[in-house]
């Protein structure tokens, strides 16, 4: 009796918990339908009359077919190349047992403490004159900040997996790139996946640093978003709008992807 009602109370906190999470989005797509003079006359309440003015207009504000490009360039580059250098890292660093490899898995893991804000003045010091700088130098910088968590998860990983696979490949003859492509990267597919997912929604949105790179026509959609802002007026019908649009994309991935998603971060962090 008394396991029941400790279950109740879990799922009624569950519940809660849920409610209070959905909650930004269902103000943001409530409102996305509202004009400018509904939204502030009643914020929380469903709209009088939905129009579809609002993500027309954001649509076209937005250059929303040429941000989208930009993001997914900029999203799909980065990611895979965070994959490609940090596997192969993670497999270099977990299959050598040495002091030096433990002390590089050390500094990757102690590199995720790092603020951004403190490394952003000497970074934009000293890249901001590089003219070529743009998408490709974001996504340099992309591959530096996101290769910490990623080579640890991959080596939690890669902990699980015995090295006799290694042995027995390199007695019918495969050499170490061979044995990392074609028998240990296929079983990493979980935590790929899984890298890939937290890569996807931290760079598609992030605004800080694309911010300070990026410029005109390479603009993302996060940054394309600051110019529903201005200084005497804010267009919150169509921000919510253009918000709401932006995040479709990610919301497919996820979806896509979500099965792998908790197997992946249990064998990266606890094997």
């Amino acid at each position: 009796m008394k396991k029941k009602k400790g279950l109740i109370i879990l799922e009624v906190i569950g519940l809660l918990l849920a409610l209070l999470w959905l909650a930004p989005f269902y103000l943001m797509i409530v409102n996305a339908f509202k004009t400018k003079k509904g939204i502030f006359s009643d914020v929380i309440g469903l709209p009088e009359e939905a129009t579809f003015e609002n993500f027309k207009e954001a649509f076209v504000d937005l250059n929303f077919m040429n941000s989208l490009f930009n993001s997914l360039l900029i999203t799909i580059i980065s990611v895979l190349i965070i994959i490609f250098f940090s596997a192969m890292a993670a497999y270099a660093l977990q299959r050598n047992s040495s002091k030096l490899s433990k002390t590089l898995l050390l500094v990757f893991v102690a590199a995720m403490l790092i603020p951004f804000q403190s490394v952003m003045i000497p970074l934009i010091s000293i890249f901001g004159n590089v003219e070529m700088l743009n998408r490709a130098g974001l996504i340099f910088m992309y591959l530096g900040f996101g290769c910490s968590l990623s080579i640890f998860l991959y080596h939690g990983s890669l902990a699980g997996i015995s090295k006799s696979l290694d042995e027995a490949a390199i007695i019918d003859g495969a050499n170490r790139l061979q044995i990392f492509w074609h028998i240990i990267f296929p079983i990493l597919k979980p935590i790929s996946i899984t890298v890939a997912i937290l890569n996807v929604i931290w760079i598609w949105n992030d605004y800080l640093l694309p911010s300070l790179v990026l410029s005109g026509e390479n603009e993302t959609i996060p940054l394309r978003m600051f110019y529903f802002f201005g200084q005497y007026t804010k267009q919150w019908h169509l921000a919510l709008a253009g918000l709401t649009l932006a995040i479709i994309p990610i919301i497919i991935f996820y979806f896509i992807s979500q099965k792998h998603i908790i197997k992946g971060v249990v064998e990266g962090a606890v094997k």
